[in-house]
């Protein structure tokens, strides 16, 4: 079944086709909130919400093309997953100057070649929760500052100074993984 057969039979309350629709894309989406939360409890809660949520306004999704119903089960659950962060807002630790200048050293791009991406994706999960949500919504959701700043309720320098410090923690478990 095609994504507009599919969201057509959805809209008009056939449970087959909403089976097929979690089925297709559960998946994936609970990956997508995993990235976020780093939780698989708490990834698992909210993907529930997020079908809650995608079945109750499916009404309002508008097929434009190959890939919109998938573009948009995501944004949807994206911002489940924002709107939890914001509500569990957990004070990140702060990083110091001195070990910002410490960490400047970016790895080699040859050097992240060689790491698994599911190690990777540990490494993006155990960030705090702050500094992962601005690297997953710049890096993973191609977001610039700006959006991510009035996505999360933040001023610009924000997002950019958590993104800088969730690249420099990156570093360093990457400078670790590779020296073995």
């Amino acid at each position: 079944m095609d994504e507009l057969k599919l969201s057509e039979c959805c809209k008009l309350g056939d449970n087959n086709a909403r089976k097929k629709l979690y089925e297709t894309y559960g998946g994936r989406l609970f990956t997508l909130l995993y990235r976020y939360t780093a939780n698989r409890e708490i990834a698992e809660d909210l993907l529930h919400d997020s079908f809650i949520k995608i079945f109750s306004s499916i009404d309002k999704f508008a097929y434009r093309g190959e890939g919109s119903l998938r573009a948009w089960l995501e944004r949807v659950t994206v911002n489940i997953a924002l709107e939890y962060l914001r509500k569990n807002n957990n004070n990140d630790p702060v990083i110091s100057i001195e070990e910002m200048l410490e960490l400047s050293d970016q790895p080699e791009p040859e050097d992240i070649e060689m790491i698994p991406k599911d190690i990777l994706m540990k490494f993006i999960s155990e960030l705090p929760d702050g500094y992962r949500t601005v690297f997953n919504l710049y890096t993973f959701e191609e977001k610039s500052h700006k959006e991510i700043a009035l996505m999360l309720g933040i001023n610009e320098k924000s997002s950019s100074s958590q993104l800088s410090r969730a690249k420099a923690l990156l570093t360093i478990k990457i400078k670790e993984y590779v020296k073995g």
